[in-house]
């Protein structure tokens, strides 16, 4: 790996090209990567349950990287990081302000898939200085519906995926239709586009952290999304089985100046994959509004 500068270099490559790169978190080991151009707002790309570097899909990143500087990481615990992953999504959101302020950026944008949106919900409202933009994705507000069985349908899938020898990822991600089996198989192929350097799986105890913090996540009270007052993008599939998309519609109605993209026909979690062309340039778009 690469160590990081106070100010670090964005590798002008692919994703499947970009070098691992590490930077000291009070004394704990961050592992990151990042692309696109060296100058403006600095995108951070908070991930889902179970995630590391390489669970990023290759053409969103790279997509997103053709106008912004694009950073992925992994957050305490959680693929080569160092140090134990916490089990609140607060803690998560304290590292990831920590992370970001180690990289030296006085602003970035934030764009958070599911357990990352939690995250990124909890950091604009925590840091409305530091947050400019957030994009909210397969996500949904705290004690929203659904989001506390996160754990049971989880380890379901886990299971029905060992039996038949799949990828979890392909029903928790896409919807059972031809559509969406097209789509997973796709998505699959395109995370093992990246043969070289690649991150550490996520640990048994790190899982386990998660998934103790979603699921405290979800039986929060009703979040009061006042407290966010920068622009939000939110998207999602329209049959999201992890985190019901009756959440995402929830939260493009009670945030303050919270923007609906139109929900993914005949998708699921994995929408903003699904539909990567269609993501990223209503991405961008946002972005540079």
């Amino acid at each position: 790996m690469s160590a990081a500068s106070s100010s670090p270099t964005p590798t002008p490559t692919s994703y499947a090209k970009t070098p691992t790169r590490s930077v000291s978190v009070r004394g704990v080991d961050f592992v990151y990567r990042e692309l696109g151009p060296g100058d403006g707002v600095p995108l951070i790309l908070l991930n889902h349950l179970s995630a590391v570097l390489d669970n990023w899909d290759p053409r969103v990143v790279d997509g997103l990287a053709t106008h912004r500087r694009v950073i992925t990481y992994d957050n305490r615990g959680v693929g080569a990081s160092g140090g134990s992953t916490p089990d609140t999504i607060e803690a998560m959101a304290r590292d990831t302000v920590l992370f970001v302020r180690a990289l030296g950026y006085e602003q970035v944008d934030l764009l958070g898939l599911s357990m990352g949106g939690f995250i990124a919900q909890v950091v604009a409202a925590q840091e409305p200085q530091l947050v400019r933009k957030v994009i909210l994705a397969g996500t949904g507000p705290a004690g929203g519906p659904g989001i506390d069985k996160v754990t049971r349908l989880t380890i379901k899938d886990i299971l029905r995926a060992v039996v038949t020898r799949k990828d979890p990822k392909q029903y928790l991600f896409f919807p059972d239709t031809a559509v969406g089996r097209r789509a997973a198989h796709a998505f699959l192929d395109r995370l093992k586009e990246r043969t070289d350097d690649r991150d550490k799986a996520i640990s048994v105890s790190s899982f386990r952290a998660q998934l103790k913090a979603i699921h405290r996540w979800g039986l929060q009270a009703p979040a009061d999304l006042s407290r966010i007052h920068q622009p939000v993008l939110v998207a999602n599939g329209e049959s999201d089985r992890m985190i019901p998309s009756e959440n995402t519609l929830d939260l493009a109605a009670r945030l303050p100046r919270g923007e609906l993209e139109p929900l993914y026909p005949d998708a699921g979690h994995g929408g903003i994959f699904q539909y990567h062309d269609r993501f990223v340039a209503r991405a961008l778009e946002f972005l540079a509004a």
